[in-house]
């Protein structure tokens, strides 16, 4: 696209665009320099955008706050607009209520005709609210491409003259062109971002990949065929912004599950914050989610961020997501639909730069079928679903599992068991696992701190696993139905409430569950003490 040459008057204006990439940060300064070619009192720029059918206001030479920013566009005007390069408005006045106006209009180099036309909003606002009588617009193409136009403004009725059309066409090829290098550097700019994005997600999957290898409490373990499809779907999720949520049985590994998908994703460079909406009352469940500002409840003296707040940039994995009260349903459900939060005693309206990770051991459907469950908030969770299987059907994985606890606890502990007898194995191998591996990780960790260095044999595991020979299960077997599973939980829940003489930390430990987990199914089934 090439310039008329009128280097002399254009150099201001060359100079003012040379300046700055960004059209709309020099703006102002665009229509000071144009205005010693075409007069005018006010400048305005407007990007057709990509529907076609509307228009973005990129650039105003003033400070118009009720100008609208977007406007649509009359297919007739825009017509005119594709084919004519400059259309002139001289001596425009209003006529039926504001609603059209009559105008002498000159379309490119024909003779100005007298004509009523449709006011557009754009034009409507200039006219009847800020009092100018005269218009220039010119195209702004690129390549060919119409991009949009500029709009001269002036409070005079007859305004512009066949030189201001000329001196418009430069103008608009100038402004094309500084648009064409602030095009392309965006383009530059996004490239680079994205080959950053690549080099950060190829460092986080040889980070990844180096952890996996690793000894940890959240590591990944196991080659069973239902496992590795748990962690199929992990890696087909992560690196997206869906909500997941992960069901299975309490230690099935749901926070393993989570945390793999949180280091497999874009997010992976920032927190990851857990909260178990099961372990605490509603009122200090929905401070510790939002936090609280200083004075909302007896005992806020502080202002306190929440696990929102602390997780912004990163994943927030809710725990038993199906233990949360109704209320704090309702204003969580907020947060996924509308992105923001408020803190509990709070006004301000905090955005809310998370993604979402849940996990129950509870069936949500019945529980929304029930009543109990907000329908609304669960398809939100269950955007993609990936369910854990518990450790009774993976039970090929047990001897990796076993070998991996022995190394972590080994090394924490100070000492590696020599050997576990082939008697213990059995054992292992026979037991149902209610708790699933978490309970495995418990039972090696006590055989750990009893065999003292020595072989691991029977009578250092839990009693319910050194006898469960008599209870052998096999991967075979049919899958016990839900009302089976609870009335074994139950009996399981109060056998180990016996053993510990009814104290429910040592229950808990028994079980392979959390204090709080534990009073939730006491609750659950029922459980009185005797």
């Amino acid at each position: 696209m090439s310039v008329e040459p009128n280097g002399e008057i254009l150099a201001p204006l060359l100079h003012t665009l040379a300046e700055s990439l960004d059209v709309r940060d020099i703006f102002a300064r665009i229509s000071e320099a144009a205005r010693t070619i075409v007069p005018h009192d006010f400048l305005m720029m407007g990007i057709m955008n990509p529907d076609g059918v509307t228009v973005r206001v990129e650039g105003i030479s003033g400070e118009l706050p009720d100008l609208p920013r977007v406007v649509p566009v009359d297919p007739a005007l825009q017509r005119a607009l594709f084919e004519h390069e400059v259309i002139v408005f001289n001596d425009v006045r209003t006529v039926k209520g504001g609603a059209r106006c009559l105008a002498r209009i000159q379309m490119d180099d024909a003779a100005p005709v007298e004509l009523e036309i449709d006011l557009q909003p754009i034009f409507r606002y200039l006219v009847t609210t800020r009092g100018y009588r005269s218009f220039l617009r010119v195209a702004v193409r690129l390549r060919g491409e119409m991009l949009g136009g500029m709009i001269f403004s002036a409070v005079s009725p007859e305004a512009f003259s066949s030189a201001d059309r000329t001196g418009a066409r430069q103008i608009a090829n100038c402004v094309a062109l500084a648009l064409a290098h602030q095009r392309l550097a965006e383009e530059v700019k996004k490239g680079a971002e994205a080959r950053a994005q690549a080099e950060r997600l190829e460092v986080r999957v040889k980070h990844l990949a180096e952890e996996l290898d690793a000894r940890g409490r959240h590591q990944v373990i196991g080659q069973s065929k239902k496992w590795q499809a748990v962690l199929e779907h992990a890696k087909k999720v992560a690196p997206t912004e869906a909500t997941v949520l992960l069901f299975g049985e309490s230690g099935t590994g749901k926070e393993v599950g989570a945390r793999f998908i949180h280091r497999s994703s874009p997010r992976a460079d920032g927190p990851f914050v857990a909260l178990n909406c099961a372990a605490l009352p509603e009122h200090l469940l929905e401070s510790e989610l939002f936090g609280h500002e200083k004075g909302a409840f007896t005992g806020a003296l502080a202002t306190r961020p929440g696990k929102i707040e602390q997780a912004a940039g990163g994943v927030l994995f809710l725990d038993e997501v199906g233990e949360m009260s109704p209320a704090v349903q309702a204003k969580f459900l907020r947060v996924l639909q509308e992105r923001e939060f408020q803190r509990v005693g709070g006004t301000r309206t905090i955005k809310a730069d998370i993604r979402v990770l849940a996990a129950t051991n509870r069936d949500l459907k019945a529980a929304v079928a029930e009543g109990r469950f907000r329908e609304d908030l669960y398809y939100r969770l269950a955007v993609f679903d990936i369910t854990l299987p518990p450790l009774r059907e993976r039970l090929e994985d047990l001897p990796v599992l076993v070998d991996a606890f022995l190394s972590e606890l080994g090394t924490s502990i100070g000492r590696r068991p020599a050997s576990i007898s082939a008697e213990a194995q059995t054992r292992l191998a026979a037991y149902r696992w209610p708790g699933n591996v978490r309970e495995l990780r418990n039972a090696i960790e006590r055989a750990v701190i009893l065999c003292d260095g020595s072989e691991i044999t029977t009578e250092h595991l839990p009693l319910g696993i050194a006898s469960s020979e008599s209870v052998t299960y096999r991967a075979a077997a049919p899958v016990p139905t839900r009302g089976t599973l609870d009335a074994t939980e139950r009996e399981m829940i109060v056998a180990a409430l016996a053993r510990a003489g009814q104290n429910k930390s040592k229950a808990a430990r028994l079980l392979g569950l959390t204090r709080a987990q534990l009073r939730s199914r006491i609750e659950k089934h029922g459980i009185t003490s005797d």
